[in-house]
């Protein structure tokens, strides 16, 4: 959650002007019990049996008994723009990804500077 946490604070992903949601296999009670514990403000959505994340083929890789960071840019018209999941051999199996990173990643595919 951490991630989660560091992203809505960081003022580069900010400016993007994306909407960050987070998807977790939780139950919506502990994820407000987690939200709520360490000052999550924007939307957490439960997906359980991971129904969203297999449509999209995500999150099929864990660090431990977590999932690991998947992230899905997706536009207006509903199209995936860009995916990278973070567990993935390929691309570092990490768990933790600096927003810094993710905001760089983000902006090279929406055309602007983080």
């Amino acid at each position: 959650m951490q991630q989660v946490v560091d992203l809505q604070r960081d003022k580069g992903f900010e400016r993007l002007g994306v909407q960050l949601l987070s998807i977790s296999p939780d139950s919506v009670a502990d994820w407000k019990d987690n939200a709520d514990q360490m000052g999550i403000h924007l939307p957490v959505l439960s997906d359980a049996g991971n129904r969203v994340a297999n449509m999209y083929g995500v999150m099929r890789w864990r660090m431990g008994n977590e999932p690991s960071h998947t992230f899905v840019l997706v536009d207006s018209d509903d199209r995936v723009l860009w995916v990278r999941d973070y567990g993935a051999p390929e691309h570092g199996g990490i768990m933790y990804v600096k927003p810094s990173a993710v905001t760089q990643l983000i902006a090279g595919h929406l055309g602007t500077k983080p």
